[in-house]
């Protein structure tokens, strides 16, 4: 049984805990806190991500009638993640979930059952992903790689992880991205991560959304385009606080 160091901040429990979860301990709200300190907005960025995750995949499932998932990088499977979001349309919906993280793990195998596929797998190697998730490469896939391509130090490297991911999925297949941005309220935001890569084991870097729109590269930016997470197609009686722009940008792109 593998062993969890609960006084080192980890990023899936620190991001569970500005979501308003309770899969975190002391050491993440500490930090969590201390970030916030720098960085207000970091709530609000949390939360209208996975906003704009629960409107990406319920429109891909929905409206495009996507029924295979690989969402890599996933972090703790919380409330109103992916698997419950596709498996709310359309309840045949395969969800194939990837991370290396034995923390993920573990709350994965506690939470999961069989209502997704866990598999442990690294970001870097996306050969090793396709080979082992076990999806229809005859069928669209819809994938989601939000809040992990900051965890790639290069951006070349960045983008050539989406390239491997993207490359063997069939035609019809989906791009749902997201990840921080320094353009808003960049000296804060940087001020902040300063305070995380210099607390967790794991660094992030912020990007300008010139640098994220090289992932959408070759493939058709779906409307809005690559917009901050509260701009991407909010519901219609949205308030104005909700549609408030913070430093993350998102976007879903269409394989031709």
């Amino acid at each position: 049984m593998t062993q969890l160091d609960n006084g080192v901040p980890h990023s899936a429990r620190v991001w569970n805990y500005w979501l308003g979860g309770t899969d975190n301990f002391a050491a993440d709200r500490a930090v969590g806190d201390d970030f916030a300190a720098f960085y207000p907005d970091i709530v609000v960025v949390a939360r209208s991500s996975r906003a704009f995750l629960k409107r990406a995949v319920t429109y891909l499932a929905e409206e495009e009638g996507v029924r295979q998932f690989l969402d890599v990088g996933t972090g703790i499977p919380s409330a109103e993640h992916t698997h419950q979001i596709a498996r709310g349309v359309a309840a045949d919906a395969q969800v194939v979930y990837v991370d290396n993280d034995p923390l993920v793990l573990a709350h994965a195998r506690d939470v999961l059952g069989g209502e997704a596929v866990y598999l442990d797998a690294d970001l870097r190697e996306p050969g090793s992903i396709i080979a082992s998730a076990g999806l229809d490469l005859e069928r669209p896939v819809g994938l989601i790689l939000t809040n992990i391509l900051g965890h790639v130090a290069e951006l070349d490297e960045a983008v050539a992880v989406v390239r491997g991911l993207m490359a063997p999925l069939p035609s019809g297949s989906f791009l749902v991205t997201a990840d921080g941005t320094n353009v808003i309220d960049g000296a804060a935001f940087e001020a902040a991560i300063g305070v995380w890569n210099a607390n967790a084991p794991l660094s992030y870097h912020l990007r300008h959304p010139d640098e994220l729109a090289r992932f959408l590269e070759g493939l058709e930016v779906l409307p809005p385009g690559l917009v901050p997470c509260a701009r991407w197609r909010p519901p219609e009686d949205a308030s104005p606080d909700e549609l408030r722009a913070t430093d993350e940008y998102a976007a879903v792109a269409r394989k031709p």
